[in-house]
């Protein structure tokens, strides 16, 4: 079971209830994916912290970073985050924009005593990218997993787009005692479904392309 190889973040998709708000952090960065005129979808580079990452390194052992057991932990691990939808939601005009069901590619590796995950989230269709704007948010619902961009700089727009095209974040300010109740969960806790407590604290970035 994926859950006996990385008790950290990761396993929230099997025990989203099991520890603490938040427990984990992943530090995340954006770069537009497009063809043509338009979005194809966006690679995703994160970064989980140290403690959620212990675990799944040392399943890695030693092997080779382009070895099957490397293979087949990227494959575990990518499994899950589709699990739950890649985490993000994607919208347009206030309408939601589907994404397709596989990335057409993804990667796991090290970073120091770190994990990466780099994959690609794809967009359903192509959206058209002139005159348009999108915004996207990457967050786990129950808030186990602070899932974040540190800054603008972690949003990237293709060099060839970069005339046209900006990021723009924008990291919400929860008051304080929302803060205060997402601090006093503690393992036996999770919040009320209803309450969408990752949503309150997901950052949202826009998208804007002249």
């Amino acid at each position: 079971m994926f859950v006996k190889l990385v008790p950290g973040a990761l396993a929230l998709l099997l025990m989203p209830s099991a520890w603490s708000h938040p427990h984990s952090f992943i530090d995340m960065q954006a770069t537009l994916v497009h063809k043509d005129d338009q979005i194809t979808g966006l690679k995703m580079h994160w970064v989980m912290d140290e403690i959620t990452s212990a675990d799944l390194l040392y399943d890695a052992g030693d092997a080779k970073p382009d070895s099957v057991v490397w293979k087949k932990l990227a494959a575990e691990v990518m499994a899950n985050v589709l699990g739950q939808h890649y985490f993000s939601e994607f919208w347009h005009q206030g309408k939601a924009v589907k994404f397709d069901n596989l990335p057409p590619e993804y990667h796991l590796s090290k970073q120091g005593h770190k994990a990466v995950l780099d994959f690609i989230l794809p967009l359903g269709e192509p959206q058209p990218l002139a005159g348009q704007r999108y915004i996207f948010s990457t967050f786990d619902p129950s808030y186990f997993v602070d899932m974040y961009y540190d800054s603008d700089k972690s949003l990237h727009i293709p060099a060839e787009l970069a005339q046209r095209c900006t990021f723009t974040l924008k990291t919400p300010k929860p008051d304080s005692s929302l803060q205060a109740y997402a601090l006093s969960l503690d393992k036996a806790d999770a919040p009320p479904e209803d309450m969408d407590l990752g949503r309150q604290f997901a950052q949202k970035v826009t998208l804007t392309c002249q």
